[in-house]
């Protein structure tokens, strides 16, 4: 560093560089270490985000079976009576009305054990309790974290079971009234959904503090417990932001957030302690400022370093001016350079011929693939037209050899297949017969004078959406299965019409009927939900692509006709 250091320009430059660097070095490890804790933060944040969503989804599930269940009551007389049976009863009470109302050829239905399997299984655990009230007291039923059920008759309504705190869980009321005469309540539904199996369900998440506090005050702590406090969360519920940094007081600093809930009254609420999450991932801090330290010192090192041959460079050119000065031009040893700047410029040239070259190489090939792609993009776009031409050609000659029931038959085909791959995937119903049509128009086609259809369909039915291309495997089934070749009067009839709440279409046939064992083998092969191989795979998957998208509003039946044939009926329930 003397050799540099004693020339004023040189060492005032390096003064200057080491201000520079140190400032920047600085700057980019405050910059950096902050950079780290923002993405620290913001990963907890989307942490706490998804731990909320996780909740409210949980909630939300377990209010909607709640509400199932209220409909299944409801619509369920025997259920409906058991429940009437449970409710202001003893449990000697309860037992004896079941028993007296009974009928023997039918079995006992318990509300309790139902309420069981459809409810507390569903919820998956969450459920703890549930009560039904009258005015005074009321009956309960408790579930262990096995899923045994406990009772509890005629207690009364202010005893300590019934208080609500966040320790308990959250309880979803819902009236229980007459179903002859709904305004006339006779009793109350209170759901508890217990804390302990419902936050359970998120402790797997990072959390660093997490709480729910009701509007109350009361505290549930999810997470922290080991080094945050309640005291804590309720003071961030108290702050007017939804999120933001905060001050306990002393060096306790945070960050926070809070979320209100949309089905219950609770609030969500989530901390992070700075002083904890630095003291976590303090090797990673001290290995940030170790780089960037070892990082300045490196680049004063390579400026001396440059500094330096600079300097021998500055002393020998005044050592040559002081010699020509004397007119010694004797002969010396040149001046030890870095670098030739016209080196430099023919290296830079090489380079820049090199990258050249590699650029129109890589440009080329760039070019070759992208003809490639767009020939196999234009032969994907020839092949279906190619099928179109042929076909067409193909009609073409069946009408110069005035074959018109060919050429028909053809153009029909042609129709149908351009239908099928233009359309999409969920068309109306109106646009679904019209593909049935065209497959019956080339069937009637093949078999002249031998089969006929009839589709009468109301109108209400054709604007309804489903998926496309059901229709023709229950008519081909009828090809298959029912069509009877000898046979002069093959009849395929397609009815539809809106009734009740629901659309009905049938596909009626007379052809051959199915004999009953195995008439009942294809009924059960519909309804069953395993991948078993069967032999009516038509029917099965038509039922199963309607089911996905109709879900339970579908229901298909298969059955004889009275005469002869077949008639399959799918109803759709108004949703």
């Amino acid at each position: 560093m003397g050799s540099f250091w004693q020339i004023k320009i040189y060492r005032s430059k390096f003064i200057a560089y080491t201000i520079s660097v140190v400032t920047i070095g600085l700057a980019l490890g405050i910059m950096t270490c902050a950079v780290l804790m923002y993405q620290w933060i913001e990963g907890a944040r989307a942490e706490a985000i998804s731990t909320f969503a996780r909740i409210e989804n949980e909630l939300q599930y377990d209010t909607d079976r709640i509400e199932a269940y209220m409909q299944r009551i409801y619509s369920n007389d025997r259920l409906m009576t058991d429940v009437r049976f449970f409710l202001g009863n003893t449990a000697e009470g309860y037992q004896t009305s079941r028993l007296q109302n009974s009928q023997y050829n039918e079995p006992l239905v318990s509300f309790p054990e139902d309420m069981r399997a459809f409810l507390h299984s569903s919820m998956k655990g969450d459920l703890t309790q549930v009560s039904l009230h009258t005015d005074a007291d009321s009956n309960v039923v408790r579930f262990d974290d096995n899923g045994n059920p406990s009772f509890l008759f005629r207690v009364p309504n202010t005893d300590e079971i019934f208080r609500e705190s966040m320790e308990k869980g959250f309880v979803y009321r819902k009236k229980l009234s007459d179903p002859n005469q709904i305004s006339r309540q006779i009793g109350e539904f209170r759901f508890l959904i217990g804390s302990d199996p419902l936050f359970r369900k998120v402790q797997g998440y990072k959390l660093d503090i997490a709480a729910a506090i009701s509007d109350s005050g009361e505290v549930y702590m999810i997470s922290g417990m080991d080094h945050g406090t309640k005291e804590m969360a309720l003071k961030a519920t108290e702050e007017k932001r939804s999120s933001g940094y905060s001050s306990l007081g002393g060096m306790k600093n945070v960050f926070f957030m809070t979320f209100t809930s949309t089905k219950f009254d609770y609030r969500f609420v989530f901390l992070v302690d700075l002083s904890h999450l630095m003291h976590q991932k303090a090797g990673i801090l001290f290995a940030v400022v170790g780089i960037v330290l070892l990082a300045m010192i490196s680049v004063l090192l390579l400026i001396a370093y440059n500094m330096r041959d600079d300097a021998r460079f500055l002393r020998h050119i005044i050592h040559s001016i002081k010699r020509v000065k004397t007119a010694d031009f004797t002969s010396s040893f040149p001046a030890p350079y870095r670098r030739n700047e016209y080196g430099m410029i023919a290296r830079e040239l090489d380079d820049m011929v090199h990258e050249l070259d590699k650029h129109i190489r890589t440009e080329y090939l760039l070019k070759l693939k992208q003809q490639e792609t767009e020939m196999k993009a234009l032969q994907h776009q020839i092949n279906p037209h190619f099928l179109y031409n042929t076909l067409e050609s193909i009609r073409s000659t069946a009408l110069l050899h005035r074959d018109v029931d060919t050429a028909d038959a053809i153009a029909t085909l042609g129709s149908l297949y351009r239908d099928i791959v233009h359309k999409d995937n969920i068309i109306s119903i109106g646009e679904e017969l019209e593909l049935l049509q065209k497959f019956l128009s080339i069937m009637e086609l093949k078999y002249p004078g031998r089969f006929y259809y009839q589709i009468n369909v109301d109108e209400a039915l054709l604007r309804l959406q489903t998926v496309k291309f059901w229709m023709q495997p229950l008519a081909e089934n009828f090809f298959v299965h029912g069509f009877n070749s000898s046979s002069e009067f093959n009849l395929l009839v397609v009815n539809g019409w809106e009734e009740d709440g629901r659309f009905i279409l049938e596909f009626m046939d007379n052809g051959k009927c199915i004999p009953e064992a195995r008439l009942e083998e294809v009924r059960q092969h519909l309804i069953c939900r395993d991948d078993t191989p069967v032999r009516s795979i038509g029917l099965r998957n038509v039922h199963t692509r309607l089911h996905f998208f109709y879900g339970e509003a579908l229901a298909m039946e298969i059955e004889n006709n009275e005469e002869a044939g077949v008639k399959i009926t799918v109803r759709i329930t108004k949703g």
